[in-house]
């Protein structure tokens, strides 16, 4: 099997993953995952396509994270993971659309208003 890539983003954070057969070992920016993410949740997030589809100790995955924060990374990060193993085999699709970790989550940031301190929040009316 040759190497698989695949892209995923979640806010401002890109995601570019390339899967090849191997032990399981996920490498993210050259760091080991436990070592990216120390978060079990993080961790739990990036695994979740792999569980589903019971692959966990079978691909070795290196990607690259980019932009964004945790949160972001690590769902972009999943997001990307999903579409790789649909390319690896296509009958997966169903399994990981059924869970929703192949719909890319396009809520961002609200931009900031003119004459507002934030997006929605005004500032304080005084009547006097």
């Amino acid at each position: 099997m040759e190497v698989i890539n695949a892209i995923g983003r979640r806010k401002s954070a890109i995601a570019r993953v390339y899967v090849s057969e191997g032990t399981g070992k996920i490498t993210i920016n050259k760091k080991d995952l436990t070592e990216y993410f120390p978060s079990a949740i993080l961790q739990y997030v990036v695994k979740q396509p792999l569980q589903t589809l019971e692959v966990e100790g079978k691909y070795d995955i290196k990607a690259n994270l980019d932009g964004g924060g945790f949160t972001g990374q690590s769902q972009a990060l999943r997001l990307a993971i999903a579409r790789a193993l649909v390319k690896i085999n296509a009958e997966d699709k169903k399994a990981l659309k059924v869970k929703g970790f192949l719909t890319r989550d396009s809520r961002a940031v609200e931009r900031k208003k003119p004459g507002q301190p934030k997006a929605r929040r005004r500032f304080q009316f005084s009547k006097r």
